[in-house]
């Protein structure tokens, strides 16, 4: 291996759910891409159709596989699947979560909202970065000199971008840059990750409240990390 290797992983968030009931599924089996999050995994798929990708990989979960798809038929690949790109895991999965349904008055969650910095209601964020960075780096070896796309969750993309950028885990989650199929992007120089890039191929499709720093829309729960 030649210390000046470029491989580039592409870290993507799947596309739109069908959740007509708003709930964080979080983990939760048999939720699917919706139509419009299909065209955003088509839109995906097309944007990256002349780059040199030899790897695609996804979270076990269906709407990452959905999402996946398109962009390893376009390249000839089967796809794989990394256990290790799942969502976070969250102890309100199942349960609306959103402005204006009272969740925070609900003395039942209060005592998983003791600790913000951890986070008291899921899985810690430095568990996140542990096993993304490692399924990051698998991907990387798996396309060396060439390009992988993994395929995950907001939540364990936004916080092992800010691991790499050495930034602090807890957040605001309004403040996440990570739109729906959107492209996080890690250039490898060998070994070592030597910048980070973002785009979003399928901004346009994108409803503006589920937008990167959008302001909550009472009634439109976000299921934030989905």
């Amino acid at each position: 291996m030649s210390a000046k290797e470029i491989t580039v992983v592409h870290l993507m968030r799947h596309g739109e759910v069908h959740n007509p009931d708003g709930v964080l599924y979080g983990r939760r089996p048999g939720y699917h891409l919706s139509e419009l999050g299909r065209r955003m995994a088509d839109r995906v798929a097309g944007h990256l159709a002349d780059r040199d990708v030899t790897h695609v990989v996804s979270s076990p979960l269906e709407r990452a596989r959905e999402t996946a798809q398109p962009i390893a038929e376009a390249h000839g690949l089967a796809l794989g699947t990394d256990g290790r790109l799942i969502e976070a895991g969250n102890v309100f999965e199942g349960k609306t979560f959103g402005v204006g349904d009272g969740a925070l008055r609900r003395p039942g969650n209060w005592k998983h909202l003791t600790n913000p910095f951890r986070p008291s209601w899921g899985e810690p964020y430095v568990d996140q970065v542990v096993r993304m960075m490692g399924a990051l780096d698998a991907a990387r070896d798996a396309a060396r000199g060439h390009e992988a796309v993994c395929v995950s969750h907001q939540l364990p993309i936004w916080v092992v971008r800010s691991f790499v950028e050495k930034r602090r885990l807890w957040h605001d989650p309004r403040r996440r840059q990570c739109t729906l199929a959107s492209l996080t992007t890690f250039t490898y120089e060998g070994d070592r990750i030597v910048s980070v890039g973002y785009t979003e191929p399928a901004r346009d499709l994108v409803p503006p409240h589920l937008l990167a720093g959008a302001k909550p829309v009472k009634g439109k729960a976000k299921a934030f990390g989905a």
